[in-house]
């Protein structure tokens, strides 16, 4: 079943005295969407709303703007756009079930993604996660503070000190390095590292973090962030 699917199906639906659409906006950066009592994530952690991003945050998330007229979601592994979102609301946020069509949260959530782009068709975004580890060539430490900033700081809080930190589950950059000698005998602290950027929850090596796919963060990047971690 295609995303329109669920779309055309939840077009009628409305959530109260509050228009769906506008629900649907507070449900997508409200961390409550997940009713776990560990979740800090909301969709707004990782996913920007508009066609171009701002230029000083790295998503983990692709740009949701026209996500819901796209044939397909997660470089093509989701072909139902509700799937795509219960995906993330499960393996990330801690939702304990798959958003079912009836929940008035998904119909809301629903009117406000398609608000994010009028077009009645939009091409799928590439999504491609490194498959294989391998070390990367280090860059500059002053991108890798700026590259920090963008894509690591809203969760892990400011480097050494975790100030600012999203949750206390989120590690403290770098020093939780300090444990993976031991947790990881014989593997460099920056394949561990990269590992945990790339794979993020898979594996059993990322908590709960979603991984970064090429798209999101390139190579050089990674390795000036690396670079700028000591790693």
């Amino acid at each position: 079943m295609k995303g329109w699917a669920w779309g055309v199906a939840l077009l009628v639906a409305g959530c109260g005295p509050t228009p769906a659409a506008e629900y649907g906006e507070e449900l997508f950066s409200d961390p409550k969407l997940s009713q776990s009592q560990y979740n800090t994530f909301s969709c707004a952690t990782c996913h920007a709303t508009t066609a171009t991003p701002p230029a000083d945050k790295l998503y983990t998330g692709l740009s949701l703007h026209g996500v819901a007229s796209r044939p397909h979601w997660w470089g093509g592994y989701e072909t139902n756009l509700l799937d795509a979102v219960s995906f993330c609301y499960t393996a990330f946020m801690r939702g304990t079930a798959p958003l079912a069509p009836e929940d008035p949260r998904s119909r809301a959530l629903y009117e406000y993604l398609a608000s994010l782009g009028p077009d009645a068709s939009t091409p799928a975004q590439p999504f491609t996660l490194v498959k294989d580890i391998d070390d990367v060539p280090r860059g500059g430490s002053a991108r890798g503070a700026d590259v920090y900033r963008a894509a690591c700081q809203e969760c892990h809080g400011a480097a050494h000190t975790g100030k600012g930190r999203l949750t206390p589950l989120a590690p403290v950059l770098p020093e939780v390095s300090q444990e993976y000698g031991e947790l990881f005998p014989g593997v460099s602290p920056g394949v561990v590292f990269i590992e945990k950027v790339r794979h993020g929850r898979f594996f059993g090596v990322g908590g709960n973090m979603p991984p970064y796919s090429q798209e999101a963060l390139s190579d050089q990047d990674l390795g000036a962030l690396l670079a700028f971690l000591g790693l």
